[in-house]
C-alpha cells in the first residue's frame, strides 16, 4: 500500500497539533492557581489570587537559578516553594508534589511527622492570598518552578489554617 507525501504531511500536522496544546498544559496561572486551589478548599481555606509583581519575583528567580538548576531559596520577601526534575516538569506536578506533603503534617501538634510538609503548609496557609509562579527550563535539560506567596507562611508557633 503506497500511502501519498499529503497524507504523511497530514498525519504529521495533526499528530503535531495533538501535542503542542499538550506541552503547554499545566503551566498557565490559572493552572497554579486552581492546583493551589483545589489545596486550599480540602482544608476550608479561601482562595488565593495572582499578583503579577509576585509572579515576576518568582520568574527573576528562576532565571538566575536555571544555569544549574540548584533548588537554594531566594531568601526574599515572600514565601517560597522550589520544585525540579531533570526533565519536563508542570506547574501542576509542581504544585502536587508539595500538596502531596499533606500526610506528613499533623494539624493537632502542629508538625511534621515522617517527613517534609513545609511545601504543604505554604501552600494552604490561611494568610498567604497572593500568588505568583514561574518555570524555567535549566541548561542541562531540566526544570524549575518557584512559586512565592504573599505574605509569607510557616511561621513557627502557628497553624497554616
Amino acid at each position: 500500500m503506497e500511502i501519498s507525501k499529503n497524507s504523511l504531511a497530514i498525519a504529521f500536522l495533526v499528530a503535531l497539533a495533538t501535542t503542542i496544546p499538550l506541552s503547554l498544559a499545566q503551566n498557565s496561572q490559572q493552572d497554579y492557581l486552581n492546583a493551589h486551589n483545589n489545596a486550599r478548599a480540602q482544608v476550608g481555606v479561601g482562595n488565593m489570587v495572582w499578583d503579577n509583581n509576585v509572579a515576576a519575583y518568582a520568574n527573576n528567580y528562576v532565571q538566575r537559578l536555571k544555569g544549574d538548576c540548584r533548588l537554594v531559596h531566594s531568601g526574599g520577601p515572600y514565601g517560597e516553594n522550589l520544585a525540579g526534575s531533570s526533565g519536563d516538569l508542570s506547574g501542576s506536578a509542581a504544585v502536587k508534589l508539595w500538596v502531596d506533603e499533606k500526610p506528613k503534617y499533623d494539624y493537632n501538634s502542629n508538625t511534621c511527622v515522617g517527613g517534609e510538609c513545609r511545601h504543604y503548609t505554604q501552600v494552604v496557609w490561611r494568610k498567604s492570598v497572593r500568588l505568583g509562579c514561574a518555570k524555567a527550563r535549566c541548561n542541562n535539560g531540566g526544570t524549575i518552578i518557584s512559586c512565592n506567596y504573599d505574605p509569607r507562611g510557616n511561621y513557627v508557633n502557628e497553624r497554616p489554617y
